[in-house]
């Protein structure tokens, strides 16, 4: 798997030596979680992953030298059973995917660190991401935090920017940018989940009603978004306003403490 992560940040590339020499009482570790999924007929099913360790690398080379934060391998296998029945789909249950969350937890507790965030670039993990933050704050007293992607995408239209959660107009366009021998440009097809404006309470994400869904309910090809309008300037540009954000948050958390912490 290709890594733009900077080799003096990734962890696995250090002698436990080396790991040992760290500041490791305050440091931040960056455990990413992704996915290997059905990105429709035009992108790979590493998007997640590469996308995550995309926007990572290029947000630890903002990072002043002396900020002691690392990252970890990326957790390439997620919680993407709302994919199944597409090919190419590889999922955990949610039983696994939390299991690996906690041992990596206790792990980096049992080394001698105390920060870590979890880095997610796959919705169907968003809420179980959320819970284990919680989990090894209140089990192993680690300082635990979420980033959910690099935030918002300038200048889409309404339909994208609300309804193109997958393989649509970003995505497609940061990969262009990333990787483009991996995305097919002849293959782009274009659906959505829902129509902005269409009446009704009930929404597939972040509303007070929601219904569960799996991706076959709503598109034939696996795409929920329309990548047509996609091009790699977008991408580059959206690279580096999310990159910033996200290098933003990762030093404020080097120096986060809980109000009322011993």
């Amino acid at each position: 798997m290709r890594t733009w992560i900077p080799d003096e940040r990734f962890l696995p590339y250090m002698t436990w030596k080396q790991v040992e020499a760290l500041p490791r009482e305050r440091a931040l570790v960056v455990v990413p979680t992704a996915a290997i999924e059905q990105h429709g007929h035009h992108l790979p099913l590493a998007t997640d992953t590469l996308l995550n360790n995309y926007l990572l690398g290029h947000a630890l080379r903002l990072l002043p030298a002396e900020l002691p934060v690392y990252a970890l391998a990326p957790v390439c296998y997620g919680k993407s059973n709302e994919h199944h029945g597409f090919p190419g789909t590889f999922a955990l249950s949610r039983e696994t995917f939390v299991s690996v969350l906690r041992d990596l937890g206790a792990s980096l507790k049992a080394g001698g660190f105390r920060k870590l965030v979890f880095f997610n670039s796959h919705g169907g993990n968003h809420s179980l991401v959320d819970v284990m933050a919680r989990d090894l704050r209140a089990e192993l007293g680690l300082t635990t935090f979420c980033l959910f992607g690099g935030g918002p995408a300038s200048g889409l239209g309404e339909q994208e920017a609300r309804y193109g959660f997958h393989a649509g107009e970003v995505e497609t366009s940061l990969l262009l940018d990333a990787t483009p021998d991996l995305v097919r440009t002849g293959e782009y097809t274009s659906s959505y989940i829902r129509r902005v404006g269409e009446p009704g309470a009930l929404m597939p994400e972040f509303a007070y009603a929601t219904y569960a869904w799996l991706t076959r309910d709503v598109s034939p090809t696996g795409v929920m978004g329309d990548p047509g309008p996609s091009d790699a300037a977008k991408g580059r540009r959206w690279r580096d306003e999310m990159a910033g954000r996200i290098a933003a948050a990762l030093a404020e958390m080097v120096e986060f403490r809980h109000r009322f912490e011993g």
